[in-house]
C-alpha cells in the first residue's frame, strides 16, 4: 500500500522543509510513503527547499489558487500510484503524527474519506482551538451547517486542511473550484455514496499568521457559500428550482386570490389591476423555474454517466485492479 502526503504551498519559505523532514517514514500497513509539494506560485524559494528536503515538487507557473493546487496534486498522486492520499497544510500547523489516525479507517476498509476535526475533543467536547478567532470559528460552523443541510448529515468541521483519502474516493472525486476545495470534497463525495467519517486531530493556530484562504471572513464565507450553492443546484436541481419556484407561485395565488375577491365583491379589478398583472407574471415565473428544474435534473443524469465514463478510464488509465 502506497500512501502520498500532498503539500500545497504557497510561499511557504520559512516552514516547508521542516515540514516535509516531519512527515512519517513508517506507517503500520503502509509499505511505501512519498512526499508531494504543489507550489502554487511561490515567490520565494519554495520549491527549491521542498525539493531539498526529499519532496517530489511540482510548480504552478502563477498562484491559482489552493483548490487548483489540490487538483493537481490529486490527479499526481493517481499517477504516482498512490492507494491512500493525505493533504496537510504546508505551516506546520497539523501534527504529522496525526496522520496514522486519519488513515487507519481507510487501511481498515471503514472509510473512503477521513477529514481532521479541529473543534471536536476526544471527549466529545466542541471546543474552539487556542488563537482561533471568534468569527472564524462561528463562521467554521455556519459553513458546517450549510454542509450538513445539503448532505443530511453533520459533520463539525467541513473546512479542515488536514485529510486522507482512499484510492476509490481520489478516482471519484470531480471538483471544478479554484478558490478551495475542502466543502466541495463533503458535497462531491457524500452525493456518491462514499464512506465519511471524521476524526479529532491537533492543531495549532499562530498568533501572527494571516490565513491565505480566509484572510477576510466575508470573503471565504461569500465563496464557499458560492461553491456549496452551486453543488446544491448541481447534485438537487429538483429540489433548488422546485424550493425557487415555489416562492413566486405562492406569492402569485396569493395576489390572484385577492384580486378575485375584490372583483366579485364589486364587479371591478381596478384600482388592483397592477396586481392581476403581477400575479400572473409571478405564475408564469413559478412555472418556468419548475420547468428548468425539470430539465435540469434530465441533465445531471448525462452529467452523472459522464462521471462513470470518466471513473471507468481512471479505472483503466491507473491500473487500479491489477
Amino acid at each position: 500500500m502506497k500512501l502520498i502526503i500532498l503539500i500545497p504551498a504557497l510561499n511557504e519559505a520559512a516552514s516547508i522543509a521542516g515540514v516535509v523532514q516531519s512527515m512519517p517514514k513508517q506507517i503500520e500497513g503502509v509499505d511505501q510513503i512519498e512526499v508531494l509539494v504543489v507550489d502554487d506560485g511561490s515567490k520565494d524559494d519554495t520549491a527549491q527547499l521542498a525539493q531539498s528536503a526529499g519532496a517530489t515538487v511540482i510548480s504552478h507557473p502563477f498562484n491559482q489558487g489552493v483548490g487548483k493546487a489540490f487538483n493537481t496534486g490529486l490527479a499526481a498522486a493517481l499517477e504516482m500510484g498512490a492507494d491512500i492520499m493525505v493533504n496537510i497544510d504546508a505551516d506546520g500547523q497539523f501534527s504529522p503524527a496525526d496522520i496514522p489516525l486519519l488513515i487507519a479507517p481507510i487501511v481498515e476498509g471503514k472509510a473512503d474519506f477521513v477529514s481532521g476535526d479541529r473543534f471536536r475533543s476526544a471527549n466529545g467536547e466542541l471546543v474552539r482551538p487556542d488563537y482561533m478567532s471568534k468569527i472564524k470559528f462561528w463562521g467554521n460552523q455556519r459553513m458546517a451547517d450549510l454542509v450538513g443541510f445539503v448532505t443530511g448529515k453533520r459533520y463539525d468541521d467541513v473546512s479542515c486542511g488536514f485529510r486522507a483519502y482512499s484510492k476509490e474516493a481520489l478516482m471519484r472525486l470531480n471538483l471544478t473550484g479554484k478558490f478551495t476545495y475542502t466543502q466541495e470534497s463533503f458535497l462531491d463525495l457524500a452525493n456518491k455514496g462514499m464512506g465519511i467519517k471524521t476524526i479529532p486531530v491537533n492543531v495549532t493556530y499562530f498568533p501572527n499568521r494571516k490565513s491565505r484562504v480566509a484572510g477576510s471572513i466575508l470573503k471565504y464565507m461569500f465563496q464557499t457559500a458560492k461553491i456549496i450553492f452551486r453543488a446544491y443546484r448541481d447534485y438537487n436541481p429538483l429540489k433548488f428550482f422546485g424550493l425557487l419556484g415555489l416562492i413566486p407561485f405562492v406569492i402569485s395565488l396569493i395576489a390572484g386570490i385577492f384580486v378575485l375577491i375584490h372583483y366579485f365583491t364589486t364587479g371591478a379589478f381596478s384600482p388592483y389591476i397592477f396586481v392581476a398583472f403581477a400575479s400572473v407574471y409571478l405564475f408564469t415565473f413559478g412555472i418556468l423555474l419548475w420547468i428548468v428544474g425539470i430539465l435540469a435534473d434530465m441533465f445531471i443524469r448525462i452529467r452523472l454517466n459522464q462521471e462513470q465514463l470518466l471513473y471507468a478510464e481512471k479505472n483503466r488509465r491507473y491500473d487500479w485492479k491489477k
